[in-house]
């Protein structure tokens, strides 16, 4: 990372205002204001979230707005409303409350001196969601967003489920707003009320999980804030931007297809994280390339962005399973529109153990017996290498050797390629299947198998075929019923070397990346019409002149003491004796201060996900946090335990929170709830 520390504007920073909302409510904000804009307005960036911008995203907000503004924008870092400084309570993520607090934000920014009237809107993860459901509200003075990690698609590709799966990150994503909601504003900021804003926030904003298990089928509670389905609101050019280790990809080939507006697509090899400080590697100069679309788009300098690919990738090669990389290998891949003629579809038929090209198959007509099948039930040790569903790409998150995984599955393997084949896309796999009970599912894994028999998974997608006809309108399977299902596999640009093999795994489980069925079930796969259809995209010569992206540039980190190291862990626990095992995920910020306002903050998070032999309903999560600031006489601790269990019948849900202040405890709730599964 280049240290940028001397720009062409000179930037003043405003600690923080009160920006009002039309019911009243004042929601808080940083401003890094270039001093020319008192005299000479100029365009303004807004950055739009609930992780606190007084101390949590101090450190990131110092080297990303700091650069922008010493550039020549006036950078807004707006605390939701019931987060940080701001006022109210935080209820859920995405609603229309939020969204119409943003319109009022940008129409407050827009009228200040210092702004031109040209305001843009810039977020990763939750902002990254935020930008284009505002966006798609269509206030006068936003011209253009940076949509960085983000979903257009609450239910169907969101942290919640998949394939009509409930997936871990539901519980993850729920801990982390759970301790993230009951956490003080600073008295510095706010002054005297900050007690009783804290004690509102912890007994109001409810536990998120509750709420978003009593959806587990596609409904208006997701629809409505999706803006899959309403892209034609989205009038303002959008840059959307992803990482292949990431869980929120697949919406950047959507929006390239279905958008009607100036566009743009980038996908790195990194995970959830700002391309400047990607990881894995190679991170590339993103602040700079953010600076050329806004330098397009809100001064109107012609910089040739738009001239440039539309959607750009790092097509990564073959590497193997212990993900021990810094940089992953490969290169960056252009297309001037998407979809592209460049990709084709390529079909493999599934034959007893054998993937084979249909074209060179004399079977794949469908002259093979399709009375035969081969059947499957997974051991519940079927997920423990699945890694991540939304990964940070510290190694742990990331999957590993899917050889042990291979055991519990059914697996397809091609003959050893004769020559190079790249893929660029969403693969698919089609099945022909039958369960032995109501409910079941299969998680569909692509792998690249090197010579030595190493097998490192690509792509994977999850269907709980109870949703075989879609998300809305799950119904029961009926045992030893044949049907004919599709199941699509996250995006990916790969190259699978000469040599290498091809391989699908089928599994009926992927704990705990995804929530088990009720009960055991037998899937039988029957052959004659299964097959995968991948993207094959013909290399072109055009990617070798592809413009390179710049070093990765930032302003100066913010100044902090580190006091304790931070620790990034999972830990495999197994029982032999009672046939128990546990998956601890640890995730230890540490503890540091930061200098410039003298705060103190450690943060913990510990999860556990725990199956007991090939019992279903011994499925159980657990999550531990811990949250401590402190600054001169004022000190608060926050502590959360939320566990989720099922029946048959049944999700299971306790949680309870604990606050202290200076080493008293001054609140304490509990909550318990009993939620009927949906074909979950």
């Amino acid at each position: 990372m280049q240290i940028v520390d001397s720009f062409p504007y000179t930037v003043r920073e405003i600690e923080n205002v009160f920006i009002p909302m039309r019911d009243g409510k004042c929601l808080a904000a940083r401003i890094w204001l270039p001093v020319e804009a008192e005299s000479s307005p100029l365009p303004a960036i807004m950055e739009y979230i609930p992780y606190r911008k007084r101390d949590i995203t101090r450190a990131r907000d110092a080297t990303n707005h700091a650069y922008l503004a010493g550039n020549g924008y006036v950078c807004v870092r707006v605390d939701m409303r019931g987060s940080g400084d701001s006022d109210g309570v935080l209820t859920d993520e995405y609603t229309q409350q939020e969204q119409q607090d943003a319109v009022d934000a940008i129409e407050w920014i827009a009228k200040q001196a210092w702004c031109n009237g040209k305001v843009g809107m810039m977020g990763i993860s939750w902002g990254g969601f935020n930008s284009l459901q505002v966006a798609a509200k269509q206030p006068p003075a936003l011209k253009a967003i940076i949509s960085l990690c983000a979903s257009d698609d609450l239910y169907a590709d969101n942290m919640h489920y998949m394939g009509g799966c409930l997936l871990g990150d539901n519980l993850s994503e729920a801990t982390v707003m759970f301790a993230f909601n009951a956490l003080p504003p600073d008295p510095e900021i706010v002054g005297d009320s900050w007690r009783n804003m804290w004690f509102e926030r912890m007994e109001k904003s409810g536990l998120w999980i509750d709420q978003w298990l009593r959806h587990q089928r596609r409904d208006a509670y997701w629809s409505t804030s999706s803006v899959c389905e309403y892209y034609s609101a989205i009038k303002c050019p959008v840059y959307a931007i992803g990482g292949w280790a990431d869980g929120f990809t697949n919406t950047v080939f959507r929006l390239m297809e279905h958008l009607d507006v100036p566009r743009k697509g980038l996908i790195g090899p990194w995970g959830h994280k700002y391309p400047h400080q990607g990881l894995p590697g190679p991170a590339i100069g993103f602040l700079q390339e953010a600076l050329r679309w806004w330098d397009h788009w809100l001064k109107d300098e012609p910089n040739g962005i738009m001239e440039e690919p539309m959607l750009r990738a790092w097509q990564q090669d073959s590497v193997p399973p212990d993900n021990s990389y810094a940089d992953r290998p490969g290169r960056w891949i252009g297309e001037r529109q998407w979809p592209t003629d460049n990709v084709k579809e390529r079909r493999f038929a599934l034959r007893p153990y054998q993937l084979v090209e249909e074209s060179k198959d004399q079977s794949a007509s469908g002259s093979t017996d399709e009375s035969t099948s081969m059947g499957l039930q997974s051991p519940l040790s079927v997920g423990l290498e699945a890694g991540k569903w939304c990964s940070y790409a510290a190694t742990p998150d990331l999957p590993g050797d899917q050889r042990e995984e291979d055991g519990g599955s059914l697996i397809f393997s091609s003959p050893s390629l004769t020559e190079p084949l790249c893929i660029f896309g969403m693969p698919e796999l089609e099945l022909e299947v039958s369960s032995d009970k109501p409910q079941a599912m299969v998680a569909v894994r692509l792998a690249d198998v090197a010579p030595d028999g190493k097998a490192t998974r690509v792509s994977y997608g999850l269907l709980n075929l109870t949703h075989r006809n879609g998300d809305s309108r799950p119904a029961p399977l009926e045992p030893h019923k044949r049907y004919r299902v599709n199941v699509p596999l996250n995006g990916i640009a790969q190259q699978f070397p000469a040599g290498h093999q091809l391989r699908v795994s089928i599994s009926t489980s992927y704990w705990p990346l995804a929530w088990l069925p009720p009960e055991p079930a037998q899937v039988d796969v029957h052959f004659g019409s299964c097959r995968l259809k991948l993207p094959v995209r013909t290399p072109q010569a055009s990617d070798a002149d592809l413009s390179p992206f710049d070093t990765p540039q930032s302003a100066p980190p913010l100044d902090t003491t580190l006091l304790e190291r931070s620790e990034h862990n999972w830990l495999l626990h197994r029982d032999l004796a009672t046939k128990a095992s546990t998956l601890e995920v640890i995730n230890d910020q540490g503890r540091f201060r930061i200098n410039d306002i003298g705060t103190e903050i450690h943060r913990s998070a510990r999860e556990y996900y725990r199956t007991v032999d090939d019992d279903f309903t011994s499925a159980r999560g657990e999550t531990i946090t811990e949250s401590c600031f402190k600054r001169d006489d004022w000190h608060t601790e926050v502590y959360t335990r939320t566990t989720l269990s099922c029946t048959t019948d049944n999700f299971i849900v306790h949680a309870q929170l604990d606050a202290y202040e200076n080493e008293h405890r001054v609140f304490s709730k509990n909550w318990e709830s009993v939620i009927p599964r949906d074909h979950v």
